[in-house]
Order: C-alpha cells, then sequence, then structure tokens
C-alpha cells in the first residue's frame, strides 16, 4: 500500500513529496534512527515534529502520523533510550485523549511494540497509558456532552486494551502498574471529574481481566481515597466541641422554624437545623459524594457478575485496617453498609461476626470500642437485617457482657472497665431500635427474656450510670412499657444531661457517642442508602400506642417497618422495604433527621427551676467525630 507523505506545512520540515510502501516507510524511519548516532538528524527531527502535531489535523497529516506510529513499530528495536530520548518523550507525552481511534490504534500498536521489545521502556509505557486515564484539562468541558463522552469511551477501550496486552506480553507489569496507578492517584484537592475519572479507571482494572493480580489493591485505595476525603470535611468552625453543652443541644430534632431558620449566623445555628443542604457548594463533600456514587455503581455491577463475596473480603480487609480506625470518619463507612445491603445473607451477616469478633477478641481497647459502636449503629438501622438475626448477635454481646460481670467484684470505674461499658451502651442502643420488633415475635420475645441483662444493668460497676443518659432513659422506659425488666425508669441523673461518667468512658476520643450509621447527609448517595435504612422517625417503639401524637406520613412508615400492631410477625416481613412508599425526597428530609426519641407528651426535666428539653437518643457524634453539618 502507498502512502504519500505530505509535507510542508508548519511545524513540519520541508522535504519533497514521496510515496512509500509500508516496508519502505519502515526502512525509512530505521535510517533517521540510525543517523542519529552519525549527527544526520534531519529525517529524525522531522519525525519528532509528526508526534509534537495535535491540533486540528487534515485527513493528510493524521495519515502521516498513523504511517510514522505504525512504522515506528516495526522498527522499534532501533530505537535507543540515549540517542532517541527526544522522540521518546515526544511518544510517551501523547494525549490519545487528541486524536481520534485511527491514531488511538497506531499509538497503542507502538506503545506495546516498545514494552515487549526491552525492559527498559515498561515503566514508561505502564506511566504513559495511566496518565491517559485522565483528559487534559481544556477537555473537562466536553465530557458534558456525548461527543465528549464517545471520545471518553474510545481513550479508556484503547487504554485498557493496552494495558491487558502487556500484562501479557510482560509478566512483572501488572505489580508494575500497581505501583504506578497507586502513585499518581490525584489527590483530594484534585478537580472532581478528573478524580472520579481516574477511580473509575481502578474500577475498571478490578473488575477486569487484571483484577486477580491487581484489583485488591484497586479497591482499596479507593477507598483509602474516600477516607481521606471524608475527614477533610471540617464542621468544628460551624459547632463548637463545648462542653458546657449537654449532647441534647448537639441533636437533630424537630424542625419546626422556617427556611430563613438557616441564614442565622452558624454559632446560633441549631443542630435541628442542619441537613444535607448545608453540604451545597462544599466542594470536598461533592467529591466524595461522586465518588462514593461510584463505587455504589461498582458494587451493582459485581453482584450482577457473581463477585460481590470475592470484593466483599477486600472492602472488609479495608474497613479493619482503615475505616475502623479512621478519626472522623463520617460517610465512607456507608461503602460498607451498601454492600452489605446487596446480600444481606452472606455480606451482612459476615460483616457483623467480624464486628462482633473483633469486640470480643484482643486488640486494643480503642479498636474494641469503635468495632461494637459500629456494631450496634449497623444492627440498629441496617433495615436488611431480620429481628432473628439481631437477636443472635445481641445474645453474643449480652453474654460476653454478662461472663465480665462474673469475673469483676469492683464498683464503678469507666476508665477501667470503658470496653464493658460500651458493650452494654451498645446493647441497649440495640434495643432502644429492635425491642418492639422483637417482642412482638413469641420465640424472640422469649429468648430476649432469657438474656441477662438485667443483671448485668444491676451490678456494681453499674452502667446505667455510665452510659449516656438519653440512651439509658429510652432503653428503660422501653423495657417498662414492655415489661421485660424490673429495672425502675426513674433514675436520677446527674445535673448535667452528659454525665461526667459517660465523658470518662468514651474518653478524648468520645467513643460513648459515637453512632457511625447515622444518616447519611451527602444528597447523591443516600438514595442508594435509604431503602434499606432505618431511620428513627420510623422505629415504632414499645410505648407507641399510648402515643397521641403522630403525623400520618410516619404512622404509615412506622407501620410498614415494624408490622403495625400485629402481634405475630414473620422476620422477613420486619424487615421490608421503605420503598413502596412515595414520599418527596426532599420533604422526607426531615423525617429522616428527626432523631428525637422522646414523644412530645413526655416528662419534661427542670434544673434549678428551668425547664429544659426532655432527653433525646443522641442521634450523633459529637461534632469532634462525627459531622452535623459542613
Amino acid at each position: 500500500m502507498g502512502v504519500e507523505l505530505a509535507t510542508g506545512k508548519a511545524g513540519f520540515a520541508e522535504m519533497e513529496d514521496v510515496n512509500f510502501s509500508d516496508s519502505e516507510l519502515i526502512y525509512h524511519v530505521r535510517d533517521a534512527l540510525r543517523l542519529v548516532p552519525l549527527g544526520d538528524t534531519d529525517n529524525y527531527n522531522q519525525l519528532i515534529g509528526v508526534m509534537h502535531h495535535t491540533e486540528r489535523l487534515t485527513p493528510g497529516e493524521v495519515a502521516l502520523l498513523v504511517t510514522s506510529l505504525k512504522a515506528l513499530s516495526g522498527a522499534v528495536s532501533y530505537i535507543d533510550i540515549v540517542h532517541h530520548w527526544s522522540l521518546l518523550s515526544s511518544i510517551f507525552g501523547m494525549s490519545m485523549w487528541n486524536y481520534g481511534p485511527d491514531v488511538m490504534d497506531a499509538l497503542v500498536e507502538l506503545i506495546i511494540s516498545l514494552a515487549a521489545s526491552s525492559g527498559k521502556y515498561v515503566d514508561s509505557c505502564l506511566h504513559m497509558l495511566v496518565s491517559n486515564f485522565m483528559p487534559p484539562p481544556s477537555f473537562l468541558e466536553l465530557l458534558k456532552h456525548p461527543h465528549g463522552i464517545a471520545r471518553k469511551d474510545q481513550v479508556l477501550y484503547h487504554v485498557h486494551s493496552a494495558l491487558r496486552d502487556i500484562a501479557d506480553l510482560v509478566p512483572l507489569a501488572p505489580l508494575k502498574l500497581q505501583d504506578i496507578i497507586t502513585q499518581r492517584m490525584p489527590n483530594i484537592f484534585t478537580k472532581e471529574p478528573l478524580i472520579v475519572l481516574y477511580a473509575e479507571n481502578m474500577l475498571r482494572l478490578e473488575s477486569g481481566a487484571l483484577g486477580e493480580v491487581i484489583g485488591s489493591m484497586m479497591l482499596i485505595a479507593v477507598v483509602d481515597r474516600l477516607i481521606d476525603l471524608d475527614v477533610e470535611i471540617g464542621w468544628d468552625e460551624i459547632l463548637q466541641d463545648d462542653s458546657s453543652k449537654g449532647i441534647f443541644e448537639m441533636e437533630l430534632e424537630d424542625v419546626e422554624g422556617t427556611a430563613d431558620d438557616t441564614e442565622k449566623d452558624s454559632d446560633e445555628l441549631p443542630i435541628e437545623c442542619l441537613s444535607r443542604k448545608n453540604f451545597a457548594g462544599n466542594i470536598v463533600a461533592e467529591k466524595l459524594d461522586s465518588l462514593m456514587v461510584l463505587t455504589f455503581e461498582h458494587l451493582n455491577s459485581c453482584i450482577e457478575g457473581g463477585r460481590l463475596i470475592q470484593v466483599f473480603e477486600t472492602l472488609l480487609q479495608s474497613f479493619q485496617k482503615t475505616v475502623l480506625t479512621a478519626y472522623k470518619s463520617k460517610f465512607a463507612q456507608f461503602v460498607m453498609f451498601y454492600a452489605c445491603s446487596l446480600d444481606p445473607e452472606n455480606c451482612g451477616v459476615r460483616f457483623a461476626k467480624m464486628l462482633a469478633d473483633i469486640f470480643m477478641g484482643i486488640q486494643s481497647p480503642l479498636h474494641r470500642m469503635s468495632a461494637v459502636a459500629y456494631l450496634a449503629s449497623y444492627l440498629s438501622r441496617a433495615k436488611f437485617l431480620s429481628a432473628s438475626f439481631v437477636a443472635i448477635i445481641l445474645e453474643r454481646l449480652v453474654n460476653w457482657c454478662f461472663n465480665y460481670c462474673q469475673i469483676q467484684d469492683g464498683d464503678i470505674n469507666p476508665e477501667a472497665h470503658r470496653v464493658f461499658y460500651s458493650g452494654c451502651q451498645a446493647i441497649m442502643y440495640v434495643l432502644c431500635f429492635r425491642m418492639r420488633s422483637m417482642i412482638c415475635v413469641p420465640h424472640l420475645k422469649s429468648r430476649l427474656l432469657l438474656m441477662p441483662i438485667e443483671t448485668i444493668l444491676k451490678h456494681p460497676l453499674n452502667p446505667l450510670k455510665v452510659c449516656l443518659p438519653s440512651i439509658v432513659e429510652e432503653f428503660l422506659r422501653q423495657a417498662k412499657a414492655a415489661r421485660l425488666f424490673t429495672v425502675s425508669e426513674t433514675f436520677v441523673f446527674n445535673d448535667l444531661l452528659e454525665s461526667e461518667l459517660s465523658r470518662a468512658f468514651g474518653g478524648m476520643e468520645r467513643l460513648d457517642m459515637f453512632f457511625p450509621f447515622d444518616p447519611c447527609l451527602l444528597k447523591i448517595s443516600d438514595r442508594f442508602i435509604r431503602p434499606n435504612f432505618v431511620y428513627w422517625s420510623l422505629v415504632r417503639t414499645s410505648y407507641d400506642d399510648d402515643d397521641e401524637e403522630s403525623s400520618s406520613d410516619e404512622d404509615i412508615a412506622q407501620n410498614y417497618v415494624a408490622g403495625g400492631n400485629r402481634e405475630n410477625i414473620a422476620d422477613d416481613e420486619i424487615a421490608g422495604s421503605f420503598e413502596e412508599h412515595e414520599i418527596d425526597l426532599d420533604e422526607f428530609d426531615y423525617s429522616l433527621n428527626k432523631m428525637s426519641i422522646t414523644p412530645k407528651n413526655s416528662l419534661k426535666y427542670r434544673f434549678g427551676g428551668e425547664l429544659r428539653r426532655p432527653m433525646q437518643m443522641p442521634s450523633r457524634i459529637r461534632p469532634s467525630t462525627s459531622p452535623e453539618s459542613l
């Protein structure tokens, strides 16, 4: 086939028009490369000029570039890393985003040939391909249009095809690729489309032919970046950790005000006015939101491909190493929650058992306290977990706490027994959410009555005086209504709603106030969580039949989640989906954030003659460990 090398354009060296066959062109390029060490660089410089010409190529210029690249592919053995470094730099600096499919094909062919020809070029070839994970900054606007999306699909197809072929030809390439990808991963300050696109490529590798070798590292690296973004989100300037405030002044309550309330000065902003609207305009939160949506969609593809259990094992490893120990993690942990919701019988059960094992294991107290906080929040919030399974895990916690009491004869010591108190608080917290669903099932009610919970609570270690008063009060109120225990509901708390004992067992990390699966405030990714999430406003408590005030929308949701007033309910019915109820998502923001347990007509407490708000279920961590706003 004859190819005319038309030259004379700006940026090209002048030479006469010549017709070359493919083989003749290869010889021509070989001569150009061979003559460089001898000082003759005219044809070599022409070749470099072809590589540098990228903008508004005419059909003839495209043909010249394609044939030059193909000729170089047939002459790679003549390329010397020292004498031809300028040419190599030009090739490795080319962006496939600037070209059409023909040029991409020829460029990929050359990159593969270089990687296979010598070990000297493997790293550079991999770096070049990974650099094409993201487009040049000038291309970002085009990604919003069909033409840009089509170009993106073409580029990524060529990039991943080349990576796969190089891995087949060079056995060590996948491990080199793994290191290159993690090293080049964009930081948290990178623009949102770029960081999401880079992660998309990583997850594409995880599910592709190279996934068996580097897939787990790709997934772990993405989760690590979620954590990096998560902990970067700050709210301390809005809500100061004021020790003079009770936890109840920092909870989500009934939003009685108007939209104008949200325009108040941040120092005066009541916690009930904080919702996902506070995230609007927060760049870091928006990046995290988009990246979590990408991860959720990837998990969906994993279950469709029958790979979720395999991928979940990697997520468990990542969770134990980073998420469980991450200080101030607010949203990244919902990757685990969503994965569990996709396969409750396997992943959902596995996650709960792992958390219980960590709590009862020999790791550090902080690890164990964090694990049981995750466990309590997970058992309380996961709609997809049956009441029977929750009872099984709850019984493990109760038995551990009971055995602990059997070998302890001392008095209250929040610091020395902080793991024990965290276990007791977890038990009460879970029952605040799940007691009604258990007592509605006869065999579960019998099982619950046989648990030595009352013995634990009446032990001299006295967890009722150490755990968060709001949890204790709600638990006792429900226990009394259900006639489960004889522990008195009338418990005298300290003059501060948040007791010093509770503060002591939680420590500086305030793990006594750590409820990691509180409602997700990220606007887009929350839509994946919501159908399988138990909101407190939808929980049917053991005393609800006595309440006179309740909105119609909440009644519908409560009856659906808890099974109404039926006495005998199947476990799968208890975990029914809230998706069937058509509720406007914006209007539902209030419902999902309404965490007040104590009904409006409940007993109000007075201190120093001043009317105080009733005790309420703690909805969130203090601002030092969990967000209420941004």
